[in-house]
């Protein structure tokens, strides 16, 4: 069993730096778990403090229900792969996969014979008497990738791996990881800001901010239900919909001049009650003409984004986007009206942290 627990960490640096703040977190025995946040969030500082090359100022960190938290790297049986892949310029691939295994000691023809029998699973066997300069960053990783596996580790830590490819390359490197994961079921810890990357990639996520964890969820859960507006503003391939609102005696939203939709949860919240609005511009469509549930504006930008566009409306309630189907007319300078889809949309508190108050029922 290689479950990960981290239990109060806490990591201070110099000058009074905080980079994790006793953070909690669980990732279950060969799963897929994504660290997502920004840059200076704490994600990496984590990934390096499991792997043993950062000591917790605080906390415990246990692989397998025991405690690594003071084991130096080489015994607590993890594999890294850099955001570099830090290969060996002058050395072979054979030699580069190679190399943990000759740091363990493992004979000369063991090592060699494991590292071809790896490589070759990665589609690496035509490359095996190759230096990295010779190989495109594709192969690169897959080698990062083969040298992580040859010692066969107890847990894979990834540090934005796919960030040096193109966008192509990082689309099939994805699948790929994703496929490989699967079929060595080891744990993996995945460090990326990337969200969609997230979103694709892992079994469940942990969104952090200033060294706390904001959210841990599956993607479903993390992209429909976010726990507060940072996650909220955070998750998506376009930002969430945050408008400034209070609840009527009804449970309707007041919103600028628009009286729209709320979950059935806001009945429960006092007319009057200050709320922010959430909804995500997927669920926006555009109405034909003025309505009391869809707020009005004046289309500013409109982006083409293949399959669908994305037009952003400014208005009383202020600033709205909606993703709407590629051949609707959608002009700047032109009104338009935007209905939100009522089973959709979220209330966050607008003081204590953005938290969520009210969610739509459960998809069935």
């Amino acid at each position: 069993m290689a479950a990960i627990e981290l239990t109060g960490l806490t990591k201070d640096y110099p000058g009074g730096v905080r980079a994790l703040d006793s953070l909690e977190l669980t990732i279950a025995d060969g799963e897929f778990f994504a660290l997502l946040g920004p840059s200076g969030c704490g994600k990496t500082t984590i990934l390096r403090t499991v792997a043993g090359l950062e000591q917790a100022t605080a906390g415990t960190v246990a692989i397998g229900g025991a405690d690594v938290t003071r084991l130096p790297p080489g015994r607590r049986d993890v594999a890294m792969v850099f955001q570099d892949y830090a290969l060996f310029p002058h050395m072979t691939v054979t030699d580069n996969v190679a190399y943990p295994l000759r740091i363990r000691r493992v004979p000369t023809a063991e090592r060699r014979a494991k590292a071809a029998e790896t490589a070759g699973q990665l589609g690496l066997t035509k490359q095996l008497d190759r230096r990295p300069g010779q190989l495109s960053g594709g192969q690169q990783q897959r080698v990062a990738l083969a040298r992580a596996m040859a010692c066969h580790p107890k847990v894979f830590l990834f540090d934005e791996p796919l960030s040096n490819l193109d966008a192509r390359m990082r689309l099939e490197a994805r699948t790929f990881l994703k496929r490989l994961q699967r079929e060595l079921a080891v744990t993996t810890v995945f460090v990326t800001h990337d969200q969609a990357e997230a979103l694709a990639l892992a079994d469940r996520i942990a969104v952090l901010s200033d060294g706390r964890v904001r959210q841990v969820g599956t993607p479903t859960e993390v992209y429909r239900r976010p726990a507060n507006t940072f996650v909220a503003s955070f998750i998506g391939s376009t930002p969430m919909n945050l408008l400034a609102g209070t609840v009527t005696a009804d449970g309707h939203v007041q919103v600028g001049d628009a009286r729209l939709p709320a979950p059935a949860a806001a009945v429960f919240l006092p007319g009057g009650t200050p709320v922010v609005y959430g909804i995500r511009p997927e669920y926006v469509r555009l109405v034909a003409g003025p309505a009391a549930d869809a707020v009005s504006g004046e289309i500013t930008v409109v982006e083409n984004l293949g399959s669908s566009q994305l037009v952003t409306l400014e208005g009383p309630a202020g600033t709205v986007q909606a993703v709407i189907p590629e051949d609707t007319d959608a002009r700047p300078g032109t009104t338009a009206h935007a209905s939100p889809r009522p089973d959709r949309v979220l209330l966050y508190d607008p003081d204590d942290d953005g938290t969520l108050l009210a969610p739509p029922p459960p998809t069935p």
